[in-house]
C-alpha cells in the first residue's frame, strides 16, 4: 500500500507527540495491569492463612447459620456462603465487619465455621491490601486522585491512545512487509527503538484495539449504562414478554438492584443446598461460587434479603473479572434478574458484557491470564520503546543543527520516562517485598503510602543528575532480584504462586539489568 509521503509525515507527527503524551500514563496502566490479572490469587498468597475447623457440609450451613446468628445477630445484614472451600478460603460463613469490602470501610471479615462437637468457631480475616492497591493503580494510572476523577482522565487518555493506535498504523503500513520482523538491536540507538517499537506495537495490535475500546467503556460506563437503561426500560415496557430473565417475578431499578421480596408468612429461607439444586436446574452451566446475602438498605418493611449467588461458567464470558451473577428469591430460589448472568443474558447485556470480558480477561482460564500478562508487560515495553525513540529523533535533529550535548527538554523527557517506568515497578516490587517480609498484612494506607513514596522518590531522583537514570535503573533491578529471592526463600518449591511470582521477578530482573548496562538506554549515543 502506497501513501503519500506529506500524509504519512502529519499521521507520524500526531502519533509521536498523542504516544508521548499519553505513553506513561499507559505504562503504569499496562503494567498494573497485567499483573491485577491474578489479583485474587495474589490476596490470598499475600494474606496469612486463617485456622479455623474442616467446613461444614452444606447441608449443615443451617445449623451453622443459627449458631452465628445467635451470637452475632448483626450479621444476618449481610453474609455470604461458601459453595467449595479450599485452602485459602477455609470457611464455610463469612461476613464483613463494619461496612464490607464493597463499601468505603473496612475489609476485615468475620469466619465461622463449627468444631468437632458442633460448637462455633470465628477468627476474624483482614485481607492484604496490597494485590487491591495495583489494581487501583492500574484503574487510576497512578494518578492519587478519587475514583471518579481519575476516570475522566483515563476516559480522555484512553480516547489518544486510540488515536496513537490508528495514526501509527497508519505510518507503519507503507514499511509493513520489509520492516515487521527487521530487529536491529545494532547500529543506531533511533533504529533498535523504532524496530522493536514496530514489531511489539504490530503484533499485538489486536490486543490494543480491544483495550483502548473497553478503556473508553470502562471510563464513560455511567453515562453508557444510564443511556441502556433508559432503552432497554422503554424497550421492555413494551414488550408482552417483559425482560429476559425476568419471568420469575420480582422487579428492579436500571442500577441492577433488585427490589426484595416481601418475608412470606411463616416462611422460612430456603437451605443453602436447596437454593443450589433449583439454580442448576434452572441454570445447568453455571457454577456457584458465593451465595451473598444481604438487606437492602432503605428497603420496606417487611422486605426480606436479596440473594446474589456468583459464580462462573467456562463457556461464557462473565461481568466481572473472575465471576458472573444472577439474583435468586431467597425464599423459591427463582430467578429475578438474569441480566449478567453468563448464558442468559438479553443481547443489550451481553454486549456491555463483552467489553468487561474481553477487558478483564475473564474467559479461557488460566491461559487467557497468563496471556494477558505477557501481552501487558508487552504493552508497558510498547509506551518505553515510544518515549526512547522519539527522544532518540529529537536528539539526532538537535545534532543536525550543531547542539553537542542535549537541551533541556530532551534530558527532562528522557529522565522523566526512566523515572516513571522504574518508579511504577519498583515501588510494585518493593510492596511485594515488604508484604512478604512483615508478619502481619499492610494497612491500605501503609500500602498507599509506600507504594506513592517509592514512586516519588523514583521519578524525582532521575531528573537531577545526568546519572540519575542509570541509578534508578540498577535500584529497580536490585528490587526485583530481592523479591525473587525472598519468594524463594520464603518456599518457592511447593507453592504455584511463589513459582509464578519468582518466575516473573527473575524475568524482569533480566531485562532491567540489561537496560541498566547499555549505555544508550540511559544515555544519548
Amino acid at each position: 500500500m502506497k501513501l503519500r509521503a506529506d500524509i504519512v509525515a502529519v499521521y507520524r507527527e500526531v502519533h509521536s507527540w498523542v504516544g508521548v503524551v499519553a505513553g506513561l500514563f499507559l505504562f503504569i496502566a499496562f503494567y498494573a495491569g497485567a499483573i491485577s490479572m491474578f489479583e485474587p490469587a495474589l490476596e490470598s498468597w499475600l494474606t496469612p492463612r486463617p485456622d479455623l475447623p474442616a467446613a461444614v457440609s452444606i447441608e449443615h450451613v443451617p445449623d451453622l447459620l443459627d449458631k452465628a446468628f445467635a451470637v452475632y445477630p448483626e450479621a444476618q445484614r449481610q453474609y455470604s456462603i461458601v459453595v467449595s472451600p479450599d485452602a485459602t478460603h477455609p470457611a464455610r460463613l463469612v461476613w464483613p465487619l463494619g461496612q464490607g469490602r464493597h463499601g468505603h470501610g473496612s475489609s476485615a471479615m468475620m469466619l465461622a465455621a463449627l468444631d468437632a462437637q458442633g460448637g462455633l468457631v470465628t477468627t476474624t480475616h483482614k485481607p492484604s491490601p496490597v494485590a487491591q492497591l495495583i489494581d487501583t493503580v492500574h484503574q487510576r494510572m497512578g494518578l492519587p486522585l478519587p475514583h471518579e476523577p481519575a476516570m475522566i482522565v483515563m476516559g480522555f487518555i484512553a480516547l489518544a491512545y486510540a488515536l496513537a493506535l490508528v495514526s501509527g498504523t497508519i505510518v507503519f503500513i507503507p514499511a509493513l512487509a520489509r520492516a515487521l520482523f527487521a530487529v536491529r538491536l545494532v547500529g543506531s540507538v533511533r533504529r533498535k527503538w523504532l524496530d522493536l517499537h514496530n514489531l511489539l506495537g504490530f503484533c499485538s495490535l489486536p490486543f490494543h484495539i480491544v483495550m483502548a475500546l473497553t478503556s473508553v467503556v470502562f471510563a464513560f460506563h455511567d453515562v453508557i449504562f444510564t443511556v441502556q437503561g433508559e432503552f432497554l426500560s422503554h424497550a421492555q415496557s413494551s414488550s408482552p414478554h417483559g425482560r429476559h430473565g425476568a419471568g420469575h417475578g420480582g422487579g428492579r431499578d436500571m442500577g441492577g438492584m433488585v427490589a426484595p421480596p416481601y418475608a412470606r408468612e411463616g416462611a422460612a429461607l430456603l437451605a443453602p443446598a436447596e437454593i443450589l439444586a433449583r439454580l442448576a436446574q434452572t441454570a445447568p452451566g453455571f457454577v456457584p461460587d458465593t451465595l451473598d446475602y444481604s438487606m437492602r438498605p432503605g428497603g420496606p418493611p417487611g422486605s426480606g434479603p436479596v440473594l446474589r449467588v456468583s459464580g462462573h461458567d467456562p463457556a461464557h464470558v462473565m461481568r466481572g473479572p473472575t465471576s458472573g451473577f444472577a439474583t435468586l428469591d431467597p425464599y423459591t430460589g427463582q430467578i429475578l434478574w438474569s441480566a449478567y448472568l453468563p448464558g442468559y443474558q438479553s443481547a443489550g447485556f451481553a454486549a456491555l458484557t463483552s467489553f468487561f470480558a474481553l477487558h478483564f480477561g475473564s474467559y479461557g482460564g488460566a491461559p487467557i491470564r497468563w496471556t494477558y500478562l505477557v501481552l501487558g508487560f508487552a504493552g508497558a515495553f510498547l509506551f518505553y520503546t515510544g518515549s526512547k525513540l522519539w527522544i532518540a529523533v529529537r536528539r539526532r535533529k538537535e545534532k543536525a543543527t550543531g547542539c553537542l550535548t542535549d537541551t533541556r527538554g530532551t534530558r527532562f523527557l528522557s529522565r522523566l520516562t526512566t523515572g516513571c517506568c522504574t518508579g511504577c515497578m519498583t515501588a510494585i516490587a518493593l510492596l511485594l517485598c515488604v508484604s512478604l517480609v512483615l508478619p502481619h498484612p499492610l494497612s491500605e494506607g501503609g500500602a498507599f503510602r509506600l507504594y506513592h513514596g517509592v514512586f516519588w522518590v523514583m521519578m524525582l531522583g532521575a531528573l537531577p543528575f545526568a546519572w540519575g537514570e542509570a541509578l534508578m535503573l540498577w535500584l529497580a533491578t536490585l528490587a526485583h532480584a530481592a523479591l525473587a529471592v525472598i519468594v524463594v526463600l520464603r518456599g518457592g518449591q511447593t507453592d504455584a504462586v511463589n513459582w509464578g511470582v519468582a518466575l516473573v521477578a527473575l524475568g524482569l530482573t533480566t531485562v532491567l539489568m540489561r537496560l541498566a548496562r547499555q549505555g544508550s538506554a540511559v544515555r544519548p549515543a
